[in-house]
C-alpha cells in the first residue's frame, strides 16, 4: 500500500499541470525544475548527516531521495505556488509557510507512521527552516528567470 502511496505521489501531481495554460507551464517550469534540483542536494545532504532516513523507496537510489515527494508532489506544488502567488511576494511567503509548517509538523511524522520515512537527525522546526530559506532561493531564481525572458 505505501508503494501505491509513493508512486501516487509522484505521478498525480503532474496530471494537475494539464489545468495549467501552456503559457503558465512556459514561465513556472524552470522554477520547478530548480526546485526539483535542490531538493536532490537537500536530500543528498540529509543522506550524509542523516536528518532523516528512508525505509520504503520505488526507486533504487529512493533511500536518499523520497521520488515521490521531490519530483512529484514538492515539484508540482511549487509551480502551483508560483502559479497562484508569485506576482505578491507576502502572499507567497505566508503560503509557503503555511505549507512547509504543514509538512514539517504533519505530513512527515505521517510517513513515519506509515514506515516509510522518519526524522533522525533534525527536528520538524528545523526542517521547517531549510525548507522555508528554499522558499527564498526559488522566489529569487525566478524573479531572475524572468527578467531573461522578457
Amino acid at each position: 500500500m505505501n508503494k501505491v502511496f509513493m508512486f501516487s505521489s509522484l505521478l498525480l501531481p503532474w496530471f494537475t499541470l494539464f489545468f495549467a495554460t501552456s503559457d503558465s507551464r512556459k514561465k513556472y517550469m524552470p522554477v520547478t525544475i530548480f526546485t526539483s534540483l535542490l531538493m536532490t542536494i537537500i536530500f543528498q545532504i540529509a543522506y550524509t548527516y542523516k536528518w532523516w532516513v528512508i525505509h520504503e523507496q520505488i526507486v533504487p537510489w529512493g533511500y536518499m531521495i523520497d521520488v515521490g515527494f521531490a519530483y512529484g508532489v514538492f515539484a508540482v506544488g511549487t509551480f502551483w505556488i508560483f502559479k497562484l502567488t508569485s506576482h505578491k511576494f507576502i502572499l507567497f511567503v505566508i503560503v509557503n509557510l503555511i505549507m512547509d509548517a504543514l509538512m514539517a509538523y504533519l505530513v512527515l511524522p505521517l510517513l513515519g507512521k506509515l514506515e516509510i520515512a522518519e526524522y533522525k537527525n533534525i527536528s520538524p522546526t528545523h526542517y521547517l527552516v531549510v525548507i522555508f530559506t528554499l522558499s527564498f532561493i526559488i522566489y529569487g531564481y525566478h524573479k531572475w528567470q524572468e527578467k531573461i525572458f522578457k
